[in-house]
């Protein structure tokens, strides 16, 4: 796990400090996932002000802390992506002690977070209605491949292959090309979300009604309804998209141009904005040409005024279309490395990009990029050490003194 001793692109970073949200002040979640998709479920409630315990192995503990290299202080940068702001008990539920002390972790919680499928949640006893039977306000939410039930509820599965059955790989790329994942795991994060926004719906309800929840959350479905701009219209016409690269195949214009240097991003939306193109580039008789009227008059001509616009945009390096473009309120921008996107002034200065202070010195943070009352998430929990805070939560949820806790330890129960 070396590190550089060079500059690293995170130092140019604002340094921020700031106090938590209080959105979900009080509330108590047991966050027992690993990998990305139930972390990051984690994460962001903990980003709106809830206490988030990371159950983990006493044993190496979430299988991200092992994703490297890259590392930064001995710690996976993929695992400090998606566990900020929580606190790490370290425990052994296979064992008879360790599932003890869970069962009472959980009479204390508001919200239990699984990524087990139901096979492995019966066999441990940490099902819905297990926990139900213990904390009958619970909200006990599963975060898996296929959901809880059906015949694939006990396969496993990861963010790759919920890709592939939701069909954003075979969109994804050239036409000329295979199928390609998207460039972050999206499966991941977007079942996360969903696992995020379900848990602050159940919670809402309980305050209404005390009635707890069981939540059953999908990656392949997360990421199958991401699709349904595209799934909508084959299920009502029949027509059946194929990839385009960076082309809509509905919006004309919609995609990647050439410039002189660098290229673009051009979304020519709807028919004020295509004539707003027009009139910025000097040449404002296009935009009045009734055979371009409209979207779909456009998009049977799509050929030729993609090769018109390509042919202008070359004339000219990019930063030049983008200030034009800008000052007509034509969609448009630059494709972004991610040293680019790191370098972003405006998401540095809007607070999304910064860095704070990690156990082991400075990282860096990606933000909440949500913001309430001007406010967005706090940074003085950084993503937590490994069991850093098991005695201390032992000792105040469930009253385990320093005794008990090293007798445990020394059995390698925490």
């Amino acid at each position: 796990m070396t590190e550089s001793t060079q500059p690293l692109p995170f130092h140019a970073l604002p340094e921020r400090s700031a106090p938590a949200l209080d959105l979900l002040a009080g509330v108590k979640i047991l966050d027992l996932t690993t990998s990305i998709a139930g972390p990051y479920a984690g994460q962001l409630l903990a980003d709106m002000g809830a206490q988030v315990i990371k159950i983990e192995k006493p044993k190496g503990g979430d299988d991200a802390r092992a994703w490297g290299p890259p590392f930064l202080h001995g710690e996976s940068l993929w695992f400090m992506s998606v566990n900020r702001g929580k606190q790490s008990v370290t425990l052994d539920i296979a064992d008879a002690r360790g599932r003890e002390i869970l069962l009472k972790l959980v009479a204390q919680a508001d919200v239990v977070l699984l990524n087990l499928v139901a096979r492995a949640q019966r066999k441990l006893q940490l099902d819905a209605a297990t926990l139900h039977a213990i904390n009958p306000k619970l909200i006990h939410l599963s975060l898996t491949g296929f959901g809880v039930k059906g015949e694939r509820a006990d396969m496993p599965c990861y963010d790759l292959i919920a890709e592939g059955y939701s069909g954003v790989m075979d969109l994804t790329g050239e036409s000329e090309t295979p199928p390609q994942k998207v460039g972050t795991p999206a499966a991941d994060l977007l079942a996360g979300g969903d696992a995020a926004m379900a848990v602050t719906a159940a919670l809402l309800r309980r305050e209404r009604t005390g009635q707890g929840a069981e939540i059953d959350v999908s990656m392949v479905e997360s990421m199958s309804r991401f699709m349904t701009p595209r799934l909508m219209p084959f299920l009502g016409s029949g027509e059946l998209s194929r990839r385009t690269g960076g082309r809509d195949s509905v919006i004309a214009i919609y995609q990647v141009f050439e410039t002189a240097d660098e290229p673009m991003t051009l979304g020519l939306g709807n028919d004020a904005i295509w004539k707003r193109f027009w009139e910025a580039v000097g040449q404002p008789d296009v935009a009045e040409n009734p055979d371009f009227a409209s979207n779909a008059n456009r998009r049977e001509q799509r050929t030729g005024i993609v090769e018109q616009i390509g042919q202008l945009l070359k004339t000219q390096p990019r930063a030049h279309w983008l200030d034009v473009l800008g000052k007509a309120r034509v969609p448009a921008g630059p494709i972004q490395r991610l040293d680019e996107l790191a370098a972003d002034k405006a998401l540095q200065a809007s607070g999304f990009l910064y860095r704070t202070e990690g156990a082991g010195g400075s990282i860096p943070q990606v933000g909440l990029g949500i913001r309430f009352d001007g406010r967005t998430e706090g940074t003085a929990t950084p993503p937590p050490a490994l069991g850093a805070d098991t005695e201390s939560i032992l000792g105040s949820w469930i009253g385990c003194d320093a005794a008990q806790i090293e007798q445990l330890r020394a059995d390698r129960v925490i």
